[in-house]
């Protein structure tokens, strides 16, 4: 699942000739995070230099154009880079993997998007993470997006989806809607993979200290080709329930989610048949961000994957400490823990469990500039 903080900040140009000058604006924004991690895999150490632990290292670019009578034309261009190393994240053929789209927006009816887009389940459960659905480093995106040897053919939304349509309600006394259809796509990195059509729809609440988010999603069939195994494993239509809570009581945001995952039947005879690899899965996380004082927070949460019908499950916690430099620049630390078991080999997004049932400690300690 992105999973990010949308944190857009930045020096806005605009490009726009004569008397248009205010009416257009594009905004060029990013973010530059890199981090330095021990981990310990079953046993294993490791040191590495990694990018994005609190916030995924980014650049975007942003406009509107006012078209008058209420109504914008909008657009959205965002890449993910490995500060690091300076390669592209998760995907090297793809310039804008995080998202790339363009629409129109009214201040009284919403919004109509097209292109590659954050799923309206995502931003369902964001504000119930403490670690903000961070896509490296959030024990929430670990479990949801995780491969194991039960739920192979039990597709996992990735928190984005190419060729998608999606509408946005205005928000009217804090509720809101949106409703997404995704045509069917095929990338090849981190491995070959074709995701179905997809249907997700999702309302959100906020109000009073109060966040309540509900969404559900219908994928429809696809196909993993992963490494090791000798054929490409066909994914089932899936069922994605979501539900996501949050409340503050002065300096503490209490936050929930849970999530269920339920397959359809796979095909007889088909690879996920064969290898009985297309179970149901539950996922739910339990934390608190604390605004200990204007310049630090502290985050923790407690989580756990369940895989039905089988012995496996992963459960851990992780614990975290923000401390702000300025508006633009904070330093961090994160520390987790997860323990597999049965055939589970759930890990944090990048990184692979040496093996099933083994347990995981990740230290990270990282710097975070937002242009």
């Amino acid at each position: 699942m992105r999973f990010i903080r949308k944190g857009v900040v930045g020096a806005t140009l605009a490009i726009a000739a004569g008397s248009a000058a205010a009416q257009s604006s594009v905004t060029l924004y990013g973010v530059a995070d890199t981090f330095f991690q021990w981990f310990n895999n079953g046993g294993t150490q490791s040191w590495s230099m990694r990018s994005g632990g609190n916030t995924g290292s980014m650049f975007g670019l942003k406009g509107t154009e006012d078209l008058g009578g209420g109504l914008k034309a909008v657009f959205n261009l965002e890449g993910g880079y490995n500060l690091n190393n300076g390669t592209f994240l998760a995907d090297s053929s793809a310039m804008f993997y995080r998202q790339s789209w363009v629409g129109l927006a009214h201040e009284k009816y919403g919004s109509l998007t097209l292109g590659r887009q954050y799923q309206p389940t995502f931003w369902a459960i964001y504000p119930s993470d403490p670690f903000r659905a961070n896509e490296v480093l959030s024990p929430l995106a670990a479990m949801a997006t995780t491969i194991d040897r039960n739920t192979i053919a039990t597709a996992t939304p990735g928190g984005r989806s190419s060729n998608a349509i999606l509408y946005k309600s205005p928000n009217i006394s804090g509720f809101q809607f949106q409703s997404m259809y995704a045509l069917a796509a095929t990338v090849t990195q981190p491995y070959p993979q074709t995701a179905g059509n997809l249907l997700d729809i999702a309302g959100t609440y906020a109000g009073y200290g109060l966040y309540v988010g509900m969404s559900y999603q219908f994928q429809h069939p696809g196909s993993k080709s992963i490494p090791g195994l000798p054929a490409a494993v066909n994914t089932v239509s899936v069922e994605h329930f979501t539900g996501a809570l949050a409340y503050r009581i002065g300096i503490v945001n209490l936050q929930f989610n849970y999530a269920y995952h339920k397959p359809h039947d796979p095909a007889a005879g088909s690879v996920a048949a064969r290898l009985n690899a297309a179970h149901p899965f539950s996922v739910a996380e339990l934390g608190a961000t604390i605004q200990a004082t204007p310049a630090d927070a502290i985050e923790i949460a407690g989580f756990q994957r369940l895989a039905r019908g089988v012995h496996d499950n992963t459960w851990g916690i992780e614990l975290g400490a923000d401390h702000a430099l300025s508006k633009r620049t904070s330093l961090y630390a994160r520390a987790g823990y997860m323990k597999n078991n049965g055939l589970a080999t759930t890990s944090w997004p990048g990184l692979t469990a040496v093996g099933p049932g083994e347990k995981q400690i990740l230290v990270g300690a990282g710097v975070s500039h937002r242009f």
